[in-house]
């Protein structure tokens, strides 16, 4: 599999609904914080070696700044003791965060950086404002991981890329987001259903759903454009490359692409039809993914790879959650059915002003142990960068099974986005997105409203645009 170009995957996806922050991460000139300057980083102070790549000191301690999220810090915790087993008499301390920029911003400014930050969150510091201060991580990915292996020959193919700005590896995305249709594996086989391939299917499910006293999707405020995001997805299997250029590249009438407009058509007649649960513009996104999960109102729900974790206390027991590629159009869609969207997310960087750099780096070669990345697919029900760490069985989980499947059936035809989370517009596309879920507006009015927001920023001198190829 191949994953390409930068999500800022949970965080940025959902968060970004609620505080629009600007991630501007690549291109143009890089304009350092004020005073922090880019500084050098000081050489090895330890002795270098396969266990000790970067040179650390020995009995040093390395200060790692983690946002606590969905994934919460206790994987990162669990690293840190791997790492001071590993360095005896060293220390990792490990410290969450909410809001990286506001916290980290200053210490940037300030010349003391932490020595290892995972940039993540929709409050994370923008690439452009740090990139210069950063460390290149190519070293990091060059050196043996703990059992031994070269760090770039363990991990799937292209995750190195989003990361990667101006030809410097200045980020390490950790986490590997898989976006699905999912479901309950066990309602469908009760009923004797089929997972749709085609938004006819789907419609024709609708009915069969509506006859059992249930819908075919729900949806909560915060989490509308969760429908958007299967929309890009589907129209991007149906048209092809073209229509996700057109939607980065911020082009004018990039809405009315026909494979977006066949797929808004098909949403709409689902909506018209009543197959969507009414209220959703009125109810908390994990309310009202728990009538999914738990109460099972709704067959299908599209979402990233993170909803397992997110309600694992609010699902239904033998629910058997399974995720599937998201219908296309047509039976002849430009790509395979199988293709999918999947990003790798959690930016983790080295400051070059950190106190202990070489540390920094020796706790994220420490993360990317086979160990360490096992321990977070095990504990988050979701995959990292990590290649192999997913056992047949998934830990159980069949949710995580469904992913490497997914991944599997997928192969190359993997792709992404960036333009919502880069230009900050899913604030403004999330009401648009509850109004036309609410059954309150057409197709027309749904194309021209997103329009309308990507003409805006693409008309907008003060904000720099990010030419996709």
């Amino acid at each position: 599999m191949n994953v390409q170009h930068q999500s800022l995957g949970r965080r940025g996806f959902l968060r970004g609904a609620l505080a629009a922050a600007v991630l501007v991460p690549m291109g143009g000139t890089i304009a350092s914080c004020a005073a922090g300057g880019g500084g050098t980083t000081a050489g090895p102070t330890g002795a270098v070696s396969d266990t000790n790549p970067f040179g650390m000191a020995d009995k040093s301690t390395v200060d790692a700044v983690i946002f606590k999220g969905g994934y919460g810090i206790d994987y990162v915790d669990f690293a840190g003791k791997a790492f001071e087993k590993a360095h005896s008499g060293s220390t990792a301390k490990i410290a969450p965060s909410t809001d990286i920029a506001q916290e980290l911003q200053p210490r940037f400014v300030g010349g003391n950086p932490p020595d290892l930050i995972d940039n993540s969150g929709a409050k994370a510091i923008g690439f452009s404002t740090i990139l210069a201060q950063l460390e290149d991580l190519t070293s990091v990915v060059e050196a043996k991981n703990l059992e031994g292996k070269v760090i770039k020959d363990t991990l799937y193919t292209g995750v190195l890329a989003p990361g990667t700005f101006e030809g410097k590896l200045a980020a390490l995305n950790y986490v590997l987001t898989v976006y699905a249709m999912w479901y309950s594996d066990s309602l469908l086989k009760a009923n004797g259903w089929t997972v749709p391939k085609t938004w006819d299917e789907m419609y024709a499910l609708g009915e069969q759903a509506k006859a059992k006293g249930k819908y075919l999707f729900l949806w909560g405020k915060e989490a509308a454009t969760y429908y958007q995001e299967m929309a890009i997805a589907s129209a991007i299997k149906e048209g092809g490359d073209d229509v996700r250029l057109a939607l980065e590249n911020l082009k004018a009438d990039c809405w009315s692409h026909p494979a977006i407009q066949s797929v808004f058509t098909a949403l709409d007649k689902i909506v018209k039809a009543g197959y969507f649960k009414p209220g959703g513009s009125g109810t908390q996104f994990t309310a009202a993914q728990a009538q999914w999960s738990n109460a099972q109102e709704a067959v299908f729900y599209p979402s990233g790879s993170w909803i397992e974790n997110e309600m694992k206390d609010q699902t239904k027991a033998d629910f058997k959650m399974t995720g599937a590629p998201v219908p296309s159009v047509s039976a002849s869609p430009k790509k395979p059915y199988a293709s999918l969207h999947s990003a790798a997310g959690e930016p983790y960087v080295v400051p070059s002003q950190g106190k202990n750099v070489a540390g920094g780096k020796e706790l994220l070669r420490v993360m990317l142990s086979k160990e360490a990345a096992t321990n977070f697919a095990k504990t988050k029900l979701a995959p990292t960068i990590v290649k192999d760490t997913v056992p047949a069985d998934g830990f159980g989980s069949t949710a995580l099974v469904s992913q490497t499947k997914l991944l599997s059936d997928a192969g190359e035809n993997i792709y992404t986005w960036n333009f919502i989370d880069l230009y900050g517009t899913n604030k403004d596309q999330l009401v648009v997105w509850n109004t036309f879920l609410d059954g309150k507006s057409d197709v027309a009015t749904l194309t021209s409203a997103l329009q309308n927001i990507t003409d805006k920023v693409r008309n907008d001198s003060s904000v720099k645009k990010i030419e996709v190829k």
